[in-house]
C-alpha cells in the first residue's frame, strides 16, 4: 500500500502545484453545458427529438463523457513527463504490481472525474433547470468511475507504446474526432443514416454516454444499458489487460 499511497500522492502533487488546473478540471464542462448547449438549444429550440428533451437536458451525458474521456486522455499522457525526468523507470521498481501501479496512477484522476460530474450536474440542474434523477446518482459516479478507468487503460496502450510525444498527440486527436463525433454525444442515433448509426451503435463513447443519459435523465431503453454496460466492461478489461503488457515490455 505504501507504494500505491506515493503514486497517488505524485498525482495528486501534480495536479494541486497549479490550482488553475484543478478549477479547469472542475469546471470547464460546465462551462462548455452552458455555452454549447445553450446555443444549440436556442438554435433548434425546445422540445429536442430526443425523447420530448431540451438540447441541455441531452447534452448533460455528453458533456460528461468527453470530460472523462479527456481526463483519461491527459493522464496517459502524464507517461511523457515521467519517462522525461526519470521518474517512470524508478517507479518500476516500487514493490507493487504493474497492475496495482495503472490503478494508482488513475485514481486520483478518478476522484477527480467524479467531483467534476457532481459539480456539473448539480450546477446544471439549478442554472439551467435539467431534471436529474436523483435516486440514480449511485449509477452515475460508477458511470464516470468506469469510464475514466476504461479510456486510461485505452489511452495507456498507446502512450506505453509511442516513444514521442507528438506522434501520440496527433493519435489521441484523431481518436477525440471520431469517437465524440461517430456517437451519442452531440445528437440522437435514430435519425442518422443506417451506416453511420451502426458505426456508432459500436462505438464505446456511445456505450458510456447512454449509460450517463440513463443515470442523469433516465432516457434510454434498460435493456439496451445493461448490453451497452457489459460491452464497456469488456472493453474496459481489455485496454486493462494490453496495458499491463505494454507496461511490463518496458522492462
Amino acid at each position: 500500500m505504501a507504494a500505491i499511497s506515493a503514486v497517488l500522492y505524485r498525482e495528486a502533487k501534480i495536479r494541486m502545484t497549479n490550482y488553475t488546473f484543478v478549477f479547469w478540471d472542475l469546471f470547464y464542462p460546465l462551462g462548455y453545458l452552458l455555452v454549447f448547449s445553450v446555443g444549440i438549444n436556442d438554435s433548434l429550440g425546445s422540445p429536442f427529438s430526443a425523447g420530448g428533451l431540451d438540447y441541455h437536458s441531452f447534452f448533460l451525458a455528453g458533456v460528461l463523457g468527453m470530460a472523462s474521456f479527456g481526463i483519461a486522455a491527459n493522464t496517459a499522457w502524464g507517461f511523457f513527463m515521467d519517462r522525461d525526468n526519470g521518474i517512470f523507470y524508478e517507479m518500476l521498481t516500487y514493490p507493487m504490481s504493474r497492475a496495482q501501479y495503472l490503478a494508482a496512477k488513475v485514481l486520483f484522476n478518478v476522484i477527480v472525474a467524479v467531483l467534476q460530474a457532481l459539480i456539473t450536474v448539480t450546477l446544471a440542474a439549478l442554472i439551467l433547470g435539467v431534471s436529474i434523477r436523483v435516486q440514480r446518482l449511485p449509477l452515475l459516479i460508477l458511470g464516470v468511475v468506469v469510464g475514466t478507468a476504461g479510456w486510461f487503460y485505452f489511452y495507456s496502450i498507446f502512450a506505453l507504446r509511442l516513444r514521442r510525444n507528438d506522434i501520440f498527440n496527433t493519435v489521441t486527436s484523431i481518436f477525440y474526432f471520431v469517437f465524440l463525433f461517430a456517437s451519442s454525444m452531440f445528437y440522437p442515433l435514430e435519425p442518422l443514416p443506417g451506416v453511420f448509426r451502426n458505426i456508432a451503435l459500436a462505438n464505446p463513447i456511445t456505450w458510456q454516454v447512454d449509460f450517463l443519459r440513463f443515470s442523469t435523465i433516465g432516457l434510454g431503453s434498460p435493456g439496451r444499458i445493461v448490453l451497452e454496460s457489459g460491452a464497456f466492461l469488456l472493453f474496459t478489461f481489455a485496454c486493462f489487460i494490453l496495458a499491463v503488457r505494454g507496461l511490463k515490455s518496458q522492462e
